[in-house]
């Protein structure tokens, strides 16, 4: 009986290792399969996961929460189109011996690792994410090789006429202002019981002025055009304001900061010679996307691209 009994259980426990190591086996299938072949280079699901993991990394310290999943739930739609296209270019960079200095690689992981508290949380953040550094630096050192091909291919050949500027200026001087000016007092405090204080004094009427000979405060003016990107934080606290009106308070690295709308400026026409930067920039930016879209059709016509379907 005892010799039974064991008999099954040994065979229960062979059975359950075979399920697991079958398991095992489908996992890595999954992340091996091959769901594009461009050129001699084939793209697998991992590189897909990988891919989406990277820009979950970098758009993290960004964005948060529902937010964040959004901007990947968007990225998911154009993700294997956008890794043919980065496959494309890679291999125009590699046929032209584009090498990358490990310095700049070493430099910006320095730069990212910068964004976390330690590097424990970093490499923790990783493996959440399911990467490793050498990935990271491997994406890092493909977009610099990439950004070196475009530049020497792309970027280096778009010229922007004076006259092209002039022209547009002329066309669309209505549209040419500085854009409304938003002038905000931006009070530094050491607490968040202290910020909550003079957040409601300001809300009740009290001016900064009266607050700063009775609190330890620091104050600063801040200009904000319409068009200036501002931190998240910051964007989130002023951007409802009414002339006059305070904020509730914001924690920014490792102070609280009161908001209060001072004055708004109205947007002012601007010359040709205050604007051409600013046009020039703008016709830059076009040429450069046009000319990108016709460099990158012209390498998928001229190469083999394969999506496999389900």
């Amino acid at each position: 009986m005892e010799v039974r009994i064991k008999l099954k259980i040994l065979l229960l426990f062979l059975t359950l290792s075979l399920s697991f190591n079958l398991l095992a086996v489908k996992q890595l299938y999954a992340q091996d399969k091959i769901v594009a072949i461009v050129n001699q280079d084939a793209i697998t699901q991992k590189d897909l996961s990988d891919f989406l993991n990277f820009m979950r990394l970098q758009l993290s310290q960004e964005y948060k929460g529902r937010e964040l999943e959004e901007k990947i739930q968007g990225m998911k739609v154009v993700l294997l189109s956008r890794l043919i296209e980065d496959r494309l270019i890679l291999q125009e960079a590699k046929k032209s011996n584009i090498v990358v200095d490990e310095n700049r690689v070493r430099t910006k992981i320095n730069e990212v690792k910068k964004e976390y508290p330690s590097d424990t949380l970093f490499q923790s953040e990783l493996m959440k994410q399911g990467l490793t550094q050498a990935d990271i630096e491997r994406r890092i050192r493909d977009q610099f090789m990439m950004f070196s091909i475009v530049e020497q291919k792309v970027r280096s050949k778009i010229i922007i006429k004076p006259e092209e500027v002039t022209a547009f200026y002329e066309e669309n001087k209505k549209d040419i202002h500085t854009g409304e000016t938003k002038i905000f007092e931006a009070i530094s405090i050491e607490t968040y019981d202290l910020a909550r204080n003079v957040a409601n004094e300001l809300k009740s009427g009290k001016k900064t002025e009266d607050l700063v000979s009775r609190y330890p405060l620091i104050v600063n003016i801040i200009n904000v055009r319409t068009g200036d990107e501002l931190k998240r934080e910051i964007s989130g606290a002023v951007s409802k304001l009414s002339l006059n009106e305070a904020s509730d308070p914001v924690k920014i690295e490792d102070k609280y900061y009161v908001f209060r709308l001072r004055k708004i400026e109205p947007a002012q026409s601007l010359s040709l010679t205050d604007a051409q930067a600013k046009i020039h920039s703008l016709l830059f930016d076009k040429k450069m996307q046009e000319g990108l879209a016709r460099w990158l059709d012209e390498l998928k016509k001229n190469s083999y691209i394969k999506i496999m379907q389900d």
